[in-house]
């Protein structure tokens, strides 16, 4: 999945919190939430608020993606309140989110990543 599919799925994914997530839609979603995170808390100036704008807009699809990634490891959607426990909690979120997502279909539903081919025409 390409960085600009891997956006609008999630923008299209907006509150879709069943189903499954690969790792490149989740990781490239995150390419701009994480910055968007960091420059609005760590800066205050005016382009902050553009910014926190940004992430404000991006939490709920970031959740959403997130719940779908974890389902992609055949993992429940709660294991995200890991994150919650300081420190730790973010790194074992963390080892849940980069591996592998199970191979074809899992509890939680189809591969995301399995694509229909298409014969040649002879």
């Amino acid at each position: 999945m390409t960085f600009s599919e891997s956006v609008s799925t999630c923008l299209k994914k907006y509150f879709v919190f069943e189903g499954r997530a690969s790792r490149s839609e989740y990781w490239w979603f995150q390419l701009i939430v994480s910055p968007s995170y960091f420059i609005s808390t760590v800066f205050e100036n005016d382009i902050s608020y553009l910014f926190l704008g940004i992430t404000l807009f991006t939490l709920i699809p970031a959740i959403s993606a997130g719940v779908r990634r974890l389902h992609d490891t055949n993992r429940s959607g709660f294991f995200l309140l890991i994150s919650f426990i300081p420190f730790i909690g973010g790194l074992v979120l963390l080892f849940f989110l980069i591996p592998e997502g199970t191979k074809g279909k899992n509890r939680f539903g189809s591969d995301p990543l399995k694509r229909a081919t298409r014969k040649k025409k002879s």
